[in-house]
């Protein structure tokens, strides 16, 4: 029996972009819930119009704490680096 070349290898045919997409949407379904319930909490403190202020003012906290602090930790870890 001879051997093929033709292997299916899911590393090499998955795109590597959708992965920052489902981060992305992961990051933004936690950023809206959470941000969600915050005002909840304050919601008698403010006024309806500042509600919406702060609820995407929250999300875009949540997304710069995120992106810029968080994610730059978690992810330059030698544990997460794969050596081949």
């Amino acid at each position: 029996m001879g051997a093929h070349n033709n292997v299916h290898v899911p590393k090499e045919s998955w795109p590597h972009w959708t992965w920052f997409a489902i981060e992305f949407f992961i990051v933004m379904a936690v950023a809206a819930l959470a941000s969600n319930e915050i005002v909840k909490a304050a919601g008698q403190a403010f006024v309806p119009a500042m509600q919406n202020w702060l609820f995407f003012g929250i999300i875009g906290a949540i997304y710069l704490a995120w992106y810029f602090g968080i994610r730059r930790l978690v992810f330059k870890k030698k544990v997460l680096e794969t050596r081949y």
